[in-house]
């Protein structure tokens, strides 16, 4: 059964930076896409960014473009997000999710990970 585990989320001051990161564990990841996605309180979750494990083509929601930066390590199962210049905008519970193959809906949930930015 595959699992996902989230961490690196707490408290950051305005301006800060944080890295995620997302374990994979007890499946094969070859041929499929990480995603994350964050949900702020009273909102729907957002998609943020995805990676290919193979290929490592990233993809990311206009809304963070250039803000953040997906990344894997593939020999280690971690997915990563790096988030630069945060504001109390970006307080939120961060996922991390899993798919097989590069279309459909993300199937396998982390349990997330909450970031706070204080202002």
């Amino acid at each position: 059964q595959l699992q996902l585990q989230e961490s690196g989320g707490g408290l950051v001051q305005a301006e800060g930076s944080l890295k995620l990161s997302c374990v994979v564990s007890g499946g094969t990841i070859s041929d499929s896409d990480m995603g994350w996605f964050r949900q702020a309180p009273g909102k729907e979750r957002e998609f943020l960014a995805r990676i290919n494990w193979t290929g490592g083509c990233a993809i990311y929601a206009d809304s963070v473009k250039g803000r953040f930066t997906i990344s894997r390590d593939s020999a280690k199962k971690t997915v990563y997000l790096l988030m630069n210049k945060l504001t109390p905008e970006h307080t939120a519970v961060y996922y991390c999710a899993f798919r097989k193959g590069r279309l459909g809906a993300f199937n396998k949930w982390g349990q997330g990970t909450p970031v706070t930015v204080s202002s």
